[in-house]
Protein backbone atom coordinates (compact mmCIF):
# COMPACT_ATOMS: atom_id res chain seq x y z
CA UNK A 1 0.00 0.00 0.00
CA UNK A 2 1.53 3.35 -1.01
CA UNK A 3 1.98 6.14 1.52
CA UNK A 4 -0.61 8.33 -0.15
CA UNK A 5 -3.16 5.50 0.18
CA UNK A 6 -2.19 4.40 3.70
CA UNK A 7 -5.26 5.99 5.30
CA UNK A 8 -8.03 3.38 5.27
CA UNK A 9 -11.51 4.81 5.02
CA UNK A 10 -14.98 3.56 5.95
CA UNK A 11 -16.97 0.79 4.24
CA UNK A 12 -20.00 2.95 3.44
CA UNK A 13 -21.86 0.17 1.60
CA UNK A 14 -22.45 -3.29 3.07
CA UNK A 15 -23.75 -6.06 0.82
CA UNK A 16 -25.23 -8.85 2.94
CA UNK A 17 -25.47 -11.94 0.75
CA UNK A 18 -27.77 -13.83 3.08
CA UNK A 19 -28.03 -17.06 1.10
CA UNK A 20 -27.07 -18.62 -2.21
CA UNK A 21 -30.40 -20.44 -2.34
CA UNK A 22 -32.66 -19.18 -5.12
CA UNK A 23 -35.75 -20.52 -6.90
CA UNK A 24 -34.41 -19.18 -10.21
CA UNK A 25 -31.51 -20.59 -12.21
CA UNK A 26 -30.45 -17.59 -14.28
CA UNK A 27 -27.45 -18.35 -16.52
CA UNK A 28 -26.01 -14.84 -15.98
CA UNK A 29 -25.99 -14.95 -12.16
CA UNK A 30 -22.87 -13.37 -10.64
CA UNK A 31 -22.80 -15.83 -7.72
CA UNK A 32 -19.74 -18.12 -7.61
CA UNK A 33 -20.03 -21.16 -9.86
CA UNK A 34 -19.04 -23.47 -6.96
CA UNK A 35 -21.57 -22.30 -4.40
CA UNK A 36 -21.95 -23.82 -0.97
CA UNK A 37 -25.19 -25.37 0.19
CA UNK A 38 -27.63 -24.13 2.84
CA UNK A 39 -25.83 -25.70 5.81
CA UNK A 40 -22.84 -23.38 5.29
CA UNK A 41 -24.89 -20.26 6.09
CA UNK A 42 -24.15 -18.22 9.21
CA UNK A 43 -27.03 -17.91 11.64
CA UNK A 44 -29.23 -15.02 12.70
CA UNK A 45 -27.10 -13.97 15.69
CA UNK A 46 -23.97 -13.86 13.57
CA UNK A 47 -25.70 -11.68 10.99
CA UNK A 48 -26.99 -9.34 13.71
CA UNK A 49 -23.41 -8.89 14.94
CA UNK A 50 -22.15 -8.24 11.41
CA UNK A 51 -24.78 -5.52 10.94
CA UNK A 52 -23.99 -3.92 14.31
CA UNK A 53 -20.24 -3.98 13.71
CA UNK A 54 -20.49 -2.55 10.20
CA UNK A 55 -22.81 0.24 11.33
CA UNK A 56 -20.45 1.10 14.19
CA UNK A 57 -17.69 1.48 11.60
CA UNK A 58 -19.79 3.98 9.67
CA UNK A 59 -21.56 1.90 7.00
CA UNK A 60 -24.83 3.56 6.00
CA UNK A 61 -26.14 1.69 2.93
CA UNK A 62 -27.16 -1.94 3.33
CA UNK A 63 -28.18 -4.31 0.55
CA UNK A 64 -29.87 -7.62 1.38
CA UNK A 65 -28.99 -9.90 -1.49
CA UNK A 66 -28.24 -13.51 -2.42
CA UNK A 67 -29.22 -15.77 -4.14
CA UNK A 68 -32.71 -14.83 -3.13
CA UNK A 69 -32.75 -13.14 0.30
CA UNK A 70 -36.44 -13.98 0.75
CA UNK A 71 -35.34 -17.61 1.23
CA UNK A 72 -34.09 -16.61 4.70
CA UNK A 73 -36.91 -16.88 7.25
CA UNK A 74 -35.12 -14.39 9.52
CA UNK A 75 -35.07 -11.60 6.89
CA UNK A 76 -37.61 -9.49 8.80
CA UNK A 77 -35.52 -9.82 11.98
CA UNK A 78 -32.41 -8.64 10.16
CA UNK A 79 -34.25 -5.76 8.50
CA UNK A 80 -35.67 -4.60 11.84
CA UNK A 81 -32.24 -4.67 13.48
CA UNK A 82 -30.66 -2.81 10.56
CA UNK A 83 -33.39 -0.18 10.61
CA UNK A 84 -32.96 0.37 14.35
CA UNK A 85 -29.22 0.81 13.79
CA UNK A 86 -29.89 3.55 11.23
CA UNK A 87 -29.04 1.76 7.97
CA UNK A 88 -30.79 2.66 4.73
CA UNK A 89 -31.97 -0.83 3.77
CA UNK A 90 -32.46 -2.20 0.27
CA UNK A 91 -33.93 -5.59 -0.62
CA UNK A 92 -32.48 -6.86 -3.92
CA UNK A 93 -34.92 -9.54 -5.03
CA UNK A 94 -36.37 -11.61 -7.86
CA UNK A 95 -39.73 -11.19 -6.13
CA UNK A 96 -40.30 -14.94 -5.97
CA UNK A 97 -41.76 -15.62 -2.54
CA UNK A 98 -42.74 -12.01 -1.77
CA UNK A 99 -46.39 -12.17 -0.70
CA UNK A 100 -48.50 -9.29 0.56
CA UNK A 101 -48.20 -10.64 4.09
CA UNK A 102 -44.44 -10.62 3.83
CA UNK A 103 -44.04 -7.19 2.24
CA UNK A 104 -46.30 -5.79 4.96
CA UNK A 105 -44.06 -7.39 7.60
CA UNK A 106 -40.94 -6.00 5.92
CA UNK A 107 -42.51 -2.55 5.79
CA UNK A 108 -43.29 -2.73 9.49
CA UNK A 109 -39.72 -3.89 10.15
CA UNK A 110 -38.43 -0.71 8.52
CA UNK A 111 -37.34 -1.78 5.02
CA UNK A 112 -36.63 1.36 2.98
CA UNK A 113 -36.27 0.15 -0.59
CA UNK A 114 -37.01 -2.78 -2.91
CA UNK A 115 -35.18 -3.48 -6.18
CA UNK A 116 -37.07 -5.98 -8.33
CA UNK A 117 -35.38 -7.88 -11.16
CA UNK A 118 -36.94 -9.06 -14.41
CA UNK A 119 -35.37 -11.46 -16.88
CA UNK A 120 -37.38 -10.20 -19.86
CA UNK A 121 -40.51 -8.25 -20.81
CA UNK A 122 -42.78 -11.21 -21.51
CA UNK A 123 -43.65 -14.44 -19.73
CA UNK A 124 -42.18 -16.83 -22.30
CA UNK A 125 -38.70 -15.30 -22.35
CA UNK A 126 -38.66 -14.32 -18.67
CA UNK A 127 -39.57 -17.80 -17.46
CA UNK A 128 -37.17 -19.46 -19.92
CA UNK A 129 -34.18 -17.39 -18.84
CA UNK A 130 -34.91 -17.85 -15.13
CA UNK A 131 -35.78 -21.51 -15.72
CA UNK A 132 -38.96 -21.25 -13.63
CA UNK A 133 -42.59 -21.30 -14.76
CA UNK A 134 -44.93 -18.46 -13.78
CA UNK A 135 -42.10 -16.25 -12.47
CA UNK A 136 -43.15 -13.39 -14.78
CA UNK A 137 -46.69 -13.43 -13.41
CA UNK A 138 -45.31 -13.35 -9.85
CA UNK A 139 -42.99 -10.45 -10.64
CA UNK A 140 -45.90 -8.39 -11.96
CA UNK A 141 -47.83 -9.04 -8.76
CA UNK A 142 -44.82 -8.00 -6.69
CA UNK A 143 -44.39 -4.81 -8.71
CA UNK A 144 -47.95 -3.84 -7.83
CA UNK A 145 -47.35 -4.66 -4.16
CA UNK A 146 -44.29 -2.41 -4.20
CA UNK A 147 -46.46 0.48 -5.37
CA UNK A 148 -49.23 -0.39 -2.90
CA UNK A 149 -46.82 -0.21 0.03
CA UNK A 150 -45.38 3.14 -1.11
CA UNK A 151 -41.90 1.98 -2.04
CA UNK A 152 -40.00 3.60 -4.89
CA UNK A 153 -40.53 1.36 -7.93
CA UNK A 154 -36.99 0.35 -8.90
CA UNK A 155 -36.74 -2.29 -11.62
CA UNK A 156 -33.68 -4.09 -12.93
CA UNK A 157 -33.80 -5.73 -16.34
CA UNK A 158 -30.85 -8.05 -16.96
CA UNK A 159 -30.00 -7.48 -20.63
CA UNK A 160 -28.32 -10.16 -22.75
CA UNK A 161 -28.09 -11.11 -26.41
CA UNK A 162 -31.27 -13.15 -25.85
CA UNK A 163 -33.51 -10.24 -24.86
CA UNK A 164 -31.78 -7.04 -26.00
CA UNK A 165 -34.08 -6.78 -29.04
CA UNK A 166 -37.02 -6.50 -26.62
CA UNK A 167 -36.00 -3.01 -25.49
CA UNK A 168 -39.26 -1.37 -26.72
CA UNK A 169 -41.27 -3.98 -24.78
CA UNK A 170 -39.06 -3.55 -21.70
CA UNK A 171 -39.67 0.18 -21.64
CA UNK A 172 -43.39 -0.19 -22.28
CA UNK A 173 -43.67 -2.66 -19.40
CA UNK A 174 -41.72 -0.31 -17.12
CA UNK A 175 -44.19 2.46 -17.88
CA UNK A 176 -47.17 0.13 -17.41
CA UNK A 177 -45.85 -0.85 -13.96
CA UNK A 178 -45.30 2.85 -13.11
CA UNK A 179 -41.64 2.39 -12.36
CA UNK A 180 -39.66 5.29 -10.94
CA UNK A 181 -36.17 4.04 -11.87
CA UNK A 182 -35.24 1.31 -14.34
CA UNK A 183 -31.74 -0.08 -14.67
CA UNK A 184 -31.23 -1.66 -18.08
CA UNK A 185 -28.33 -3.67 -16.79
CA UNK A 186 -26.41 -5.27 -19.62
CA UNK A 187 -24.84 -8.29 -17.98
CA UNK A 188 -21.28 -8.06 -16.66
CA UNK A 189 -19.26 -11.23 -17.10
CA UNK A 190 -18.59 -12.77 -13.71
CA UNK A 191 -19.67 -16.08 -12.18
CA UNK A 192 -22.23 -17.91 -14.28
CA UNK A 193 -22.33 -15.06 -16.79
CA UNK A 194 -18.66 -15.62 -17.58
CA UNK A 195 -19.31 -19.35 -18.07
CA UNK A 196 -22.08 -18.46 -20.55
CA UNK A 197 -20.45 -15.46 -22.21
CA UNK A 198 -20.60 -16.96 -25.71
CA UNK A 199 -24.40 -17.03 -25.45
CA UNK A 200 -24.95 -13.79 -23.57
CA UNK A 201 -22.61 -11.10 -24.96
CA UNK A 202 -24.51 -8.77 -27.33
CA UNK A 203 -22.90 -7.55 -30.52
CA UNK A 204 -21.82 -3.96 -30.92
CA UNK A 205 -24.70 -3.42 -33.35
CA UNK A 206 -27.23 -4.82 -30.87
CA UNK A 207 -25.93 -2.49 -28.15
CA UNK A 208 -25.94 0.54 -30.44
CA UNK A 209 -29.49 -0.17 -31.59
CA UNK A 210 -30.73 -0.70 -28.03
CA UNK A 211 -29.04 2.38 -26.61
CA UNK A 212 -30.29 4.52 -29.50
CA UNK A 213 -33.85 3.41 -28.80
CA UNK A 214 -33.46 4.13 -25.08
CA UNK A 215 -32.14 7.63 -25.79
CA UNK A 216 -34.96 8.36 -28.22
CA UNK A 217 -37.52 7.10 -25.73
CA UNK A 218 -36.05 9.29 -22.98
CA UNK A 219 -36.09 12.32 -25.28
CA UNK A 220 -39.81 11.78 -25.87
CA UNK A 221 -40.67 11.46 -22.19
CA UNK A 222 -40.47 15.20 -21.51
CA UNK A 223 -39.61 14.55 -17.89
CA UNK A 224 -42.49 12.13 -17.36
CA UNK A 225 -42.41 8.44 -16.46
CA UNK A 226 -39.53 6.23 -15.38
CA UNK A 227 -35.90 7.30 -15.34
CA UNK A 228 -34.00 4.79 -17.49
CA UNK A 229 -30.34 3.98 -16.89
CA UNK A 230 -28.56 2.04 -19.63
CA UNK A 231 -25.48 0.10 -18.47
CA UNK A 232 -22.96 -0.93 -21.14
CA UNK A 233 -20.87 -4.09 -20.63
CA UNK A 234 -17.27 -3.45 -19.56
CA UNK A 235 -16.11 -5.26 -22.69
CA UNK A 236 -17.18 -2.37 -24.91
CA UNK A 237 -15.23 0.27 -22.97
CA UNK A 238 -11.61 1.29 -23.64
CA UNK A 239 -10.85 2.05 -20.00
CA UNK A 240 -11.77 -0.20 -17.08
CA UNK A 241 -14.18 0.94 -14.41
CA UNK A 242 -12.87 1.91 -10.98
CA UNK A 243 -14.01 -1.44 -9.68
CA UNK A 244 -15.96 -1.05 -6.40
CA UNK A 245 -14.54 2.49 -6.21
CA UNK A 246 -11.18 0.93 -5.44
CA UNK A 247 -10.30 -2.29 -3.58
CA UNK A 248 -11.21 -2.09 0.09
CA UNK A 249 -12.22 1.57 0.06
CA UNK A 250 -16.01 1.74 0.00
CA UNK A 251 -17.72 -1.65 -0.36
CA UNK A 252 -17.80 -4.63 1.97
CA UNK A 253 -19.48 -7.92 1.04
CA UNK A 254 -20.30 -10.68 3.52
CA UNK A 255 -21.21 -13.99 1.87
CA UNK A 256 -23.66 -16.60 3.22
CA UNK A 257 -20.93 -18.56 5.01
CA UNK A 258 -19.53 -15.41 6.65
CA UNK A 259 -16.61 -14.79 4.32
CA UNK A 260 -15.73 -11.10 3.97
CA UNK A 261 -14.83 -9.78 0.53
CA UNK A 262 -13.88 -6.39 -0.96
CA UNK A 263 -16.31 -7.20 -3.80
CA UNK A 264 -18.94 -9.86 -4.44
CA UNK A 265 -16.80 -11.74 -7.00
CA UNK A 266 -13.48 -11.79 -5.16
CA UNK A 267 -13.81 -15.40 -4.00
CA UNK A 268 -12.52 -16.54 -7.39
CA UNK A 269 -9.11 -15.01 -6.67
CA UNK A 270 -6.21 -17.11 -5.30
CA UNK A 271 -6.35 -15.33 -1.95
CA UNK A 272 -7.48 -16.55 1.46
CA UNK A 273 -10.31 -14.35 2.67
CA UNK A 274 -11.31 -13.91 6.34
CA UNK A 275 -14.55 -14.99 7.99
CA UNK A 276 -16.72 -13.16 10.52
CA UNK A 277 -16.93 -16.37 12.56
CA UNK A 278 -13.23 -15.97 13.36
CA UNK A 279 -12.53 -12.21 13.21
CA UNK A 280 -14.48 -9.02 13.79
CA UNK A 281 -15.56 -6.97 10.79
CA UNK A 282 -13.43 -4.09 12.09
CA UNK A 283 -10.29 -6.22 12.30
CA UNK A 284 -10.92 -7.65 8.85
CA UNK A 285 -11.45 -4.28 7.20
CA UNK A 286 -8.40 -2.60 8.71
CA UNK A 287 -5.87 -5.38 9.16
CA UNK A 288 -6.54 -8.42 7.03
CA UNK A 289 -3.93 -9.26 4.37
CA UNK A 290 -6.51 -9.83 1.64
CA UNK A 291 -8.20 -6.45 2.17
CA UNK A 292 -4.86 -4.63 2.17
CA UNK A 293 -3.47 -6.59 -0.76
CA UNK A 294 -4.71 -4.34 -3.59
CA UNK A 295 -5.14 -1.11 -1.67
CA UNK A 296 -3.04 1.74 -2.98
CA UNK A 297 -0.77 1.24 -5.99
CA UNK A 298 2.40 -0.49 -4.79
CA UNK A 299 1.09 -3.82 -6.12
CA UNK A 300 0.75 -2.51 -9.69
CA UNK A 301 2.93 -3.80 -12.53
CA UNK A 302 3.42 -1.95 -15.81
CA UNK A 303 1.64 -0.42 -17.60
CA UNK A 304 -0.56 0.51 -14.61
CA UNK A 305 2.22 1.70 -12.30
CA UNK A 306 3.40 4.25 -14.92
CA UNK A 307 -0.11 5.33 -16.02
CA UNK A 308 -1.39 8.81 -15.20
CA UNK A 309 -4.92 7.32 -14.88
CA UNK A 310 -4.07 4.78 -12.18
CA UNK A 311 -5.74 6.86 -9.46
CA UNK A 312 -8.91 6.97 -11.56
CA UNK A 313 -9.40 3.29 -12.42
CA UNK A 314 -7.00 1.63 -9.90
CA UNK A 315 -5.85 -0.81 -12.57
CA UNK A 316 -9.39 -2.01 -13.19
CA UNK A 317 -11.07 -5.17 -11.91
CA UNK A 318 -8.85 -7.79 -10.25
CA UNK A 319 -11.45 -10.49 -10.82
CA UNK A 320 -11.75 -9.68 -14.51
CA UNK A 321 -7.97 -9.65 -14.88
CA UNK A 322 -7.74 -13.06 -13.23
CA UNK A 323 -10.59 -14.63 -15.21
CA UNK A 324 -9.22 -13.49 -18.55
CA UNK A 325 -5.46 -13.82 -18.04
CA UNK A 326 -5.02 -16.16 -15.05
CA UNK A 327 -3.02 -13.43 -13.25
CA UNK A 328 -4.81 -11.19 -10.75
CA UNK A 329 -1.98 -8.62 -10.85
CA UNK A 330 -2.28 -7.83 -14.54
CA UNK A 331 -3.94 -4.77 -16.01
CA UNK A 332 -7.65 -5.35 -16.60
CA UNK A 333 -7.78 -6.45 -20.27
CA UNK A 334 -10.69 -4.08 -20.86
CA UNK A 335 -8.09 -1.29 -20.90
CA UNK A 336 -6.79 -0.52 -24.37
CA UNK A 337 -3.33 -0.05 -22.80
CA UNK A 338 -3.31 -3.63 -21.54
CA UNK A 339 -1.05 -6.09 -23.40
CA UNK A 340 -3.97 -8.54 -23.04
CA UNK A 341 -6.59 -6.26 -24.61
CA UNK A 342 -6.75 -8.67 -27.55
CA UNK A 343 -8.68 -11.07 -25.31
CA UNK A 344 -11.51 -8.56 -25.07
CA UNK A 345 -11.35 -7.79 -28.77
CA UNK A 346 -11.58 -11.50 -29.53
CA UNK A 347 -14.66 -11.90 -27.31
CA UNK A 348 -16.33 -8.95 -29.04
CA UNK A 349 -15.46 -10.33 -32.47
CA UNK A 350 -17.09 -13.65 -31.57
CA UNK A 351 -20.27 -12.08 -30.15
CA UNK A 352 -23.30 -13.21 -32.08
CA UNK A 353 -21.57 -16.28 -33.49
CA UNK A 354 -23.26 -19.64 -33.00
CA UNK A 355 -21.73 -21.97 -30.43
CA UNK A 356 -22.05 -25.64 -29.58
CA UNK A 357 -21.16 -24.94 -25.96
CA UNK A 358 -24.22 -25.68 -23.78
CA UNK A 359 -25.86 -22.97 -21.70
CA UNK A 360 -25.29 -23.65 -18.01
CA UNK A 361 -28.06 -22.71 -15.60
CA UNK A 362 -27.11 -21.47 -12.12
CA UNK A 363 -27.59 -24.01 -9.31
CA UNK A 364 -26.08 -24.93 -5.97
CA UNK A 365 -23.17 -27.34 -6.37
CA UNK A 366 -25.07 -30.05 -4.46
CA UNK A 367 -27.60 -30.15 -7.29
CA UNK A 368 -27.21 -31.51 -10.79
CA UNK A 369 -26.22 -28.70 -13.15
CA UNK A 370 -28.72 -28.43 -15.98
CA UNK A 371 -27.41 -27.52 -19.42
CA UNK A 372 -29.16 -26.40 -22.53
CA UNK A 373 -27.96 -25.69 -26.04
CA UNK A 374 -29.49 -22.57 -27.55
Amino acid sequence: MSSESAQIGTPFWLLAELTYQCPLHCPYCSNPVNMDAENAEIDTQQWLKVLSDAREMGAVQLGFSGGEPLMRKDLETLVKHASELGFYTNLITSGIGLTEKRIKALKEAGLDHVQLSFQAANAEENDLIGNKRHSFEQKQKVARLIKKYDYPMVLNFCITAQNIAQMPDVMDLSCELQADFVELATVQYYGWAYENREHLLPTKQQLTTAETYVNQFRDGQEGQGPKFIFVTPDYYEVRPKACMNGWGTTFLTVTPDGTCLPCHSAKILPLTFPNVKEQSVQDIWHNDFSFNHFRGDDWMPSPCKDCDEKHIDFGGCRCQAFMLTGDMYKTDPVCSKSPDHHLIQSAIANAGESTDKPLRYRVLKKDKIPVKTV
